[in-house]
């Protein structure tokens, strides 16, 4: 008994859906990549002038590729490394930078910042 509650209670804080928990839920890594390539996919075909900047990895975080359009609005997600965005954006038709060496774009502040205020 006290092992199935606290099986459950354990699962309200959890980030994780319950399928997801499951091992025979569990996404395959080429499930997850399709899944990140189509969704970025449909944000370039959706906005207009999307560019992509490349984020190093963290203590905390691994390499992401984040996706801004020209009226700011941006997309961001887990990459395996620097030359898998570069590929991933060429693959897009859209041109690439390094956050390190750019900065993010002043529009994509003010997009996030008209956000957080609606």
């Amino acid at each position: 008994m006290y092992s199935a509650s606290m099986s459950r209670l354990s699962q309200l804080f959890t980030r994780r859906s319950a399928r997801a928990a499951e091992p025979s839920g569990r996404a395959s890594a080429a499930d997850r990549r399709r899944e990140t390539q189509e969704h970025l996919a449909e944000f370039t075909r959706t906005r207009v002038s999307v560019e992509a900047y490349i984020e190093p990895p963290t203590i905390d975080q691994p390499t992401t590729i984040l996706l801004i359009a020209a009226d700011g609005e941006w997309t961001r997600r887990r990459v395996p490394d620097a030359a898998a965005a570069r590929k991933l954006a060429a693959e897009l038709g859209i041109p690439v930078y390094d956050v390190n060496f750019t900065g993010y774009p002043q529009r994509m502040r003010d997009w996030t910042s008209a956000q957080r205020r609606r």
